[in-house]
């Protein structure tokens, strides 16, 4: 008997890792789908209020918790190596100070980060290639700050094998990214970030619609009053999806996380990102999120 319930717990575990290893494809099937109305959940830094931000064991939990999306920010250290890095120094979220240039990776791994309470804790500063390894067949993963190190980054999903899971960004418009980068911007999966409150907003959107047709649009907006974001149809039926960042209420218009979870008004909050078309919500309260989301129905 117990020889029988080790096969089964065996047989158990090699198929959740095979199913959890094959849910890469349908959630780049569905990113590629602007029909699609089932929302994305894009995890800020991980789950960063239960390990420390941008960290292996912040994106560990966040796969674990059924996200779609994980964000991280990306850097590089004194000897060419990408790295997770926000910040432009180490100061705030590790026991170490300077910038990661000052150093090689291997001096970078004796630091250590630090939680959201600013305690020490026993994790390093992962390399981008570590994040792909952990994430591969699991998850996708926007590449943030990564716009001086797109053929780094490339470099290394192509090492990995996990092109098709990586969102590569930017604020820059459309001509600025094809002089600097050419061919490459072929190559990737691409989401420009658009203020939409800033004059010439519609006009970088249909350029990039017209030229590469992006696969989404990141869209950011202190105020609410944007004629984009109250008829945003056109970036769907242009085959791209909407993005939106319910972080801060500087991004969204007030329409933020805290409103949803510490104010209970679902709302005036995600209902309402959701009732403009974003099928990816960025977050910092991503359990709630995907609980919610659940219970109507939206997330896969």
């Amino acid at each position: 008997m117990k020889h029988l319930t080790k096969i089964f717990t065996i047989g158990f575990l090699v198929s959740f890792r095979l199913t959890a290893f094959g849910q890469a494809d349908q959630l780049i099937k569905q990113l590629h789908n602007p029909n699609d109305k089932h929302v994305m959940v894009v995890a800020h830094r991980g789950d960063w209020r239960n390990a420390p931000e941008n960290s292996l064991q912040a994106y560990k939990l966040a796969i674990e918790m059924g996200v779609d999306v994980v964000e991280t920010d990306l850097n590089e250290t004194k000897d060419g190596v990408v790295i997770v890095m926000h910040d432009e120094t180490i100061d705030r979220t590790t026991d170490g100070k300077g910038k990661p240039s000052d150093y090689t990776l291997a001096e970078l791994k004796k630091f250590h980060l630090r939680n959201g309470l600013g305690v020490v804790t026993k994790h390093t500063i992962p390399t981008l290639e570590e994040l792909m390894e952990l994430a591969k067949g699991k998850i996708l993963v926007n590449l943030d700050k990564s716009y001086p190190y797109y053929r780094e980054a490339y470099a290394v999903l192509k090492k990995t094998g996990t092109l098709q899971q990586a969102i590569f960004k930017t604020t820059v418009p459309y001509q600025e990214v094809r002089a600097k980068y050419g061919a490459l911007l072929d190559s990737i999966t691409f989401m420009p970030v658009v203020n939409i409150d800033k004059p010439a907003a519609r006009t970088v959107i249909d350029e990039y619609q017209h030229e590469i047709k992006p696969v989404a649009f990141e869209l950011n907006f202190p105020t609410d009053t944007s004629k984009i974001i109250e008829n945003a149809g056109f970036i769907r039926e242009n085959h791209s999806k909407i993005w939106i960042n319910a972080l801060w209420p500087w991004l969204n218009g007030g329409h933020d996380d805290d409103r949803a979870v510490e104010e209970n008004d679902k709302k005036d909050s995600w209902d309402w990102l959701i009732a403009r078309g974003a099928t990816m919500i960025q977050t910092d309260r991503p359990k709630d999120l995907l609980n919610y989301l659940r219970s109507k129905s939206l997330h896969k």
